[in-house]
């Protein structure tokens, strides 16, 4: 399997992320922050993207099966698995990230 190099946290400029203490815990854990800049609409684009995804592939469509909180977190957990590990991708030639690891 490969892995990243550096690992980075990217936010946008919510307070609570330029927080000292935040960044001190960033650090701790070797993770290097980065912040998108203020009125650039296509600098999260990729995290709105996967955003969309989400509310549209579980909060929408597996709402009227809830009971309560445990089922949403059951659905996002089994959908967070299923779309790092299963999904095909056109940037892996249509296999899996499990299946383009392997080759």
């Amino acid at each position: 399997m490969r892995y990243a190099k550096e690992w980075i946290h990217h936010s946008d400029r919510g307070v609570q992320y330029l927080s000292i203490r935040y960044t001190n815990r960033l650090e701790t854990a070797n993770l290097r922050a980065s912040v998108g800049t203020t009125g650039d609409s296509y600098d999260n684009a990729l995290a709105e993207t996967v955003n969309g995804l989400y509310k549209t592939e579980v909060i929408e469509y597996l709402k009227a099966d809830w009971q309560g909180l445990a089922d949403v977190q059951l659905a996002t957990l089994n959908w967070v698995d299923w779309f790092n590990k299963e999904r095909v991708h056109s940037a892996l030639g249509y296999v899996s990230p499990f299946e383009f690891e392997a080759m």
